[in-house]
């Protein structure tokens, strides 16, 4: 008896609270900007305001050697990202909720081979290289803010 109770507060309170503190690291595009801990261990973050412009950038040391850049408005959201370095970043975090539309931009490529060129609505994709050698960048058309266009995010 008792361990049919322990096994329903189990379900209902435990395992949806491990759940959500499984989920991914940061929002992503469109979200806010990522903790430091998505660059991975030795990972290391500086932020610096761009004269002129209405947004910060925040540079994401990882550490494997590579950089992460967000582009976050001055309302706080990310509205572009870009990547260079060794490995490939895990792309379902940085575009968070964007991911879904970059993967059905992927699959209506005719070319499945080379560099990606996504260009749609809501999401712009830019990225190729080669092993140990990955460039990318990503932005959200919507979300730019006045005066910026997609070539400065890089």
């Amino acid at each position: 008896m008792h361990g049919n109770l322990i096994f329903q507060v189990m379900r209902n309170h435990v395992v949806p609270l491990l759940l959500a503190l499984s989920s991914p690291a940061f929002a992503g595009l469109g979200g806010n900007p990522a903790p430091v801990a998505v660059g991975g261990p030795g990972a290391s973050v500086a932020q610096r305001l761009v004269p002129a412009r209405p947004y910060t950038v925040r540079d994401i040391r990882t550490g494997d050697g590579g950089t992460i850049r967000e582009y976050v408005s001055a309302e706080g959201k990310v509205f572009g990202v870009a990547w260079a370095g060794p490995t490939m970043p895990d792309l379902r975090e940085l575009f968070g909720e964007q991911f879904e539309e970059f993967r059905e931009g992927v699959r209506a490529r005719r070319n499945a081979r080379g560099p990606v060129s996504i260009a749609r609505p809501n999401l712009v994709v830019q990225s190729g290289g080669h092993m140990r050698a990955f460039r990318g960048r990503a932005w959200l058309p919507q979300l730019l803010p006045a005066g910026v266009s997609g070539d400065e995010i890089k």
